[in-house]
Parts: C-alpha cells; structure tokens; sequence
C-alpha cells in the first residue's frame, strides 16, 4: 500500500514539475504573435519532411553509402530542428497537446481536441498518400524493398505521429487580446 502511494506521490510531482516548466516563457520573442509560431509551426513541419525525404532516398538509393549517409544526416538534422521547436511551441500553447487533460482548463481541453483531430485528418491524408505511393511502384511479388527505406518510414512515420498536435496546436492558436493599457496607448496615438 505504502508503495502504491509513493507512486502517486511521485506521478503528481513530475505533473506539476511538468506543468510549471510548461508555464515558464521560453524564447517569448520566438512565440510571440501568429505569425512567429506559424513559422515555427512550418519549420517543424519542414524538418518531419526531411524523415521523409530520407525514407525516399533509402528507398531509391538503399543498400549504398551514399543513401545512409544522407539518411542519417537529414535525421540528425530533424531532430536538432524538432526539439527546440517543439519546447517553443509547448511553451506558446501552455502545453495544451502534451500535458495530462486532468492538468488543462476548458479552454485548453477544447483546443487540445481541435488540434489533435486536425491532426488525425492530416494523419490520414499522409497515411493514403504512403499507400497509394507503396502500392504504385512497378514490379511484382519479388519486388525488392531495402530495409532501411522500411525502418526509415516507420519512424517517419512515429516522428510524424508524435509531433502533429503540437504544429497543429501552435499553428492555430490565437494571439491573446491586448491588454488595456495597449488599448489606451493606441486611443491617445490615434
């Protein structure tokens, strides 16, 4: 019994560490208006295309050292590109698509869902256009396929998966309203 607490007690801590680091400003400049955290937003789109492209060039180039050494570069290169974009954009959404719901408010919980059924739609869309173009190359049962173009999908892939609602949470939230004293400041400058 005591064990089972003691999990619990650990599990609400890293929540609320978790939170509190979601609440923290990182980079506001970066997050600041629509418009910066659509840029992010494509940004971190751009580097999930570059899993992609490696799986095209495994497909194509694979078994060669040229194939995996681009492969692996444009993998690298996404993740030095996703992780700071994700921790901005988190940080912008206030974690509305990674944190627990029992952690968000209605607001919150509501954009959560836009965000990850716009994400589900996109999903498919990727999903039937990867079907559509596995099943339109020429060849038959003997077709060769490398491995690595398999492995690279996969993760692709999950890459894809794991980041979409946070884009997609990034990519339309809303500027916040101006403060008063904004308003009071455009008032006397008009």
């Amino acid at each position: 019994m005591r064990a089972g607490q003691e999990l619990t007690r650990m599990g609400t801590r890293r929540g609320r560490v978790r939170k509190d680091a979601m609440e923290k400003e990182v980079l506001p400049s970066w997050h600041a208006t629509r418009r910066r955290r659509r840029v992010l937003a494509g940004t971190g789109g751009a580097a999930v295309a570059m899993v992609w492209a490696g799986t095209v060039i495994s497909w194509n180039l694979a078994p060669s050292d040229t194939a995996m050494y681009w492969t692996i570069g444009l993998l690298m290169a996404a993740v030095v590109i996703v992780i700071p974009v994700l921790t901005v954009l988190n940080a912008a959404t206030r974690g509305t698509a990674s944190l627990p719901e029992a952690q968000l408010d209605e607001r919150q919980v509501t954009e959560r869902l836009r965000a990850h059924a716009v994400a589900h739609q996109v999903m498919l869309v990727l999903l039937v256009v990867v079907a559509v173009a596995v099943f339109s190359v020429p060849g038959d049962r003997g077709t060769y396929v490398p491995i690595a173009a398999v492995v690279t999908g996969v993760a692709a892939l999950f890459l894809t998966h794991l980041v979409m609602p946070v884009l997609v949470a990034g990519w339309r939230q809303a500027d916040p309203p101006p403060d008063d004293e904004d308003r009071h400041h455009q008032v006397r400058e008009e």
